[in-house]
Parts: C-alpha cells; structure tokens; sequence
C-alpha cells in the first residue's frame, strides 16, 4: 500500500497553510531550522515505510530544498520526484503574509523557476507540472510554452499539470485534447469532491499518471473537523477519518498515486493505515460549494 502513497511537502515546506490546525502541528516559532529538521524526519519517516513518491512545488517555501538535502545518490535512484512550477512564493516566511503565492504560467517564469528546481533537487524531478492550472490560465494556448515543454519532455522528464477549483474536469478536457506534451496530472480528489474522477479515468486511459492530492480536504476529513457525518461513519467502521478518505482515493482503478499532506509522524502513521474501501458517495458535496468553503479556509 505505501508504494501507491506519496508524501507531498505543501505543508512542511512554509511555515504557512490553510490546513486545519496547520499552526499546532509545526514547531513553536516556525524558524527554517525547526521546519528543516522537521521535513527531514518525515521524509526519513516515510522512507523507511516504503513510500518513493516524493511532491514539492516551487511556491512550497523551502520544500525543494528540504527534499534535496535529503537526497542521497542511493536514495535518487530508488525515488520518484514529482515538482511544480507557475507559482512564486512571496511570504517572506511569514505565515501570516497578506500574500503567500503569485501565480503565473508564463514562459518566462518557467525559464527562470526550471533551473531553480535544479538547483534545489541537485538534478531534475521525474515529473515537472504546471501548477494548478484553471480554465483562465493562457498556458494551453501559449505556442511558446508549449513547444518548451515538449522540448523538457523530450529531454526526459514527464511534463503534467496541477488542476484546482471547480472546473477541474473542464481544465483536464482541454489538456487532453492537446495530445501533447503532457502525460501526468495532479487533481484534488476526495469524497467531498470527486467531481473530475471521470474525467481523471480518461487521462488514465490515455497512459497519463494520475495522483491525488487533498484527499483528506486539507483536514475536513480528518479529526480536526470535530464531529461530522464522515467522521462518525469512520468511527462506524473502525477508521480513523483520514485513513478512511486516503482508502477511497486509492481504491479508483485510475489512481497512480495518493499524496499525503502529513506535518507529523503521528499524522503520516495515521495516513499509511489506509486500505482500499468501496466508493462513498454520500458524502459528496457540489464542487461550487467545496471550493468556497476551501477558498474561505485561513493561512495559518
């Protein structure tokens, strides 16, 4: 099962993010060493729990960084890394920064962030995607961009994008229908909003990689949401919440991968207690409602 699971550094990389109790999971103070040190015990941690998928983005704050000095040539070659690009983190390590991210899908940013995940990882990821693309980014019609990523992805490096918001389906429809240069996606799966899955199984057919990210709802699905239906029908079947929303994600026949977002040993214990469930349904919210409820989630 942990082959299937990855451990994403969305969380770990800055001492600011909108999961819920975000600011009681990272050391007191949140200085670079703290949350270095922090990563690395995570990444050691799921190392040895036989997680190889590894996830980071340039606007993670230190996260590349952290992930490269972790690396070790051993390690490399046994891994598989997954980055983006698009988005500059602003915040100044700040996690209460007015600004945390600035997004941008230009060429331009691309030229300059490709050789600072470089630089970072100590070589090139596995997979370099276009961060959260939406149906207003100009990058599916950028010729420019996309002669340059067909070029990365000669070179060897799978190129994909991130999708969020309620048009994840229509974002990820567009992409196929390019045939080219991508092969990978990154999408926000849960049982609260499982609205691009079939859409996701398309991409899958077509010989893309899929993981999953927010499958836990960045702590909806979790304890932390105090006592909710999913909640209760977790304690029902024996299931800590998050272990139950991870089992549902990984239990679509078109999931490569299911990211955790863990900030704490305890936290990536919890998560790697998933299993395979059948689908839940009933817990499905209209994706106009789960991202305003996410968009209204605080950086803290």
């Amino acid at each position: 099962m942990a082959q299937r699971i990855g451990l994403g550094l969305a969380a770990l990389g800055r001492p600011g993010y909108i999961n819920l109790g975000h600011d009681e999971d990272l050391p007191p103070g949140r200085a670079v060493v703290d949350l270095r040190r922090r990563t690395h015990e995570l990444l050691e941690q799921a190392w040895q729990a036989g997680i190889r998928y590894f996830d980071a983005a340039r606007s993670y704050g230190l996260a590349e960084v952290f992930l490269g000095e972790w690396l070790t040539p051993e390690r490399r070659a046994q891994l598989t890394i997954g980055s983006k690009w698009g988005y500059t983190y602003v915040a100044d390590w700040r996690h209460d920064a007015e600004t945390h991210e600035v997004k941008d899908h230009s060429l331009a940013t691309f030229e300059r962030q490709w050789p600072e995940t470089l630089q970072a990882l100590g070589g090139p990821p596995d997979f370099y995607l276009i961060h959260s693309l939406t149906p207003d980014s100009p990058a599916l019609g950028d010729v420019k961009l996309l002669d340059r990523l067909t070029q990365l992805a000669a070179e060897g490096v799978r190129v994909g994008l991130s999708t969020s918001g309620p048009h994840q389906a229509a974002t990820l429809r567009a992409a196929l229908d390019l045939n080219g240069p991508f092969t990978a996606v990154q999408s926000t799966w849960n049982v609260l909003e499982p609205s691009a899955g079939p859409t996701l199984a398309k991409a899958h057919e077509a010989g893309w990689f899929v993981v999953i990210k927010e499958a836990v709802a960045n702590g909806r699905l979790t304890t932390r949401a105090g006592d909710t239906p999913f909640n209760t029908f977790a304690a029902h079947h024996h299931l800590t919440p998050d272990a139950l929303a991870i089992g549902a994600a990984l239990a679509n026949p078109w999931t490569d991968i299911v990211l955790s977002g863990a900030t704490t040993p305890a936290q990536l214990d919890s998560n790697l207690a998933a299993r395979d469930v059948e689908p839940l349904t009933e817990f499905a919210q209209t994706p106009s409602e789960y991202w305003t409820e996410r968009s209204s989630l605080p950086w803290i």
